[in-house]
């Protein structure tokens, strides 16, 4: 959306609308899926229900850091991006300044 040329929030919003129902429903039939199995309802289930606990709880996470933290991180970044001036090429020291200076010998070919 960024490369269409959408300004930052409105490619972010287009983003959170075009994603959130596939990131709701995969996180909701999994978590639904293995709510059994973190209850210690059947067979063996009471040995995999720390497995189950676990998933559930990273899924939830990433759930909320997917819908969340990454929106707000990539804003704040792009705020901090357009803020800083960037330094082109083109206004840094040619040969590299004092400490990456090339010998003139060196830059004329003339031996080691």
């Amino acid at each position: 959306a960024r490369a269409r040329g959408l300004e930052v929030r409105d490619a972010i919003l287009e983003a959170g609308r075009v994603r959130l129902r596939p990131i709701l429903m995969t996180t909701a039939t999994t978590v639904l899926g293995l709510t059994p199995m973190a209850l210690g309802i059947g067979r063996g289930a009471d040995l995999r229900a720390p497995l189950a606990v676990a998933v559930i709880g990273g899924l939830l996470l990433a759930t909320f850091l997917t819908l969340i933290v990454v929106p707000v991180l990539y804003s704040l970044l792009d705020t901090v991006q357009t803020s800083v001036p960037v330094r082109s090429a083109r206004s840094a020291p040619v040969g590299g300044g004092e400490h990456g200076a090339v010998p003139a010998a060196r830059r004329e070919g003339a031996g080691p």
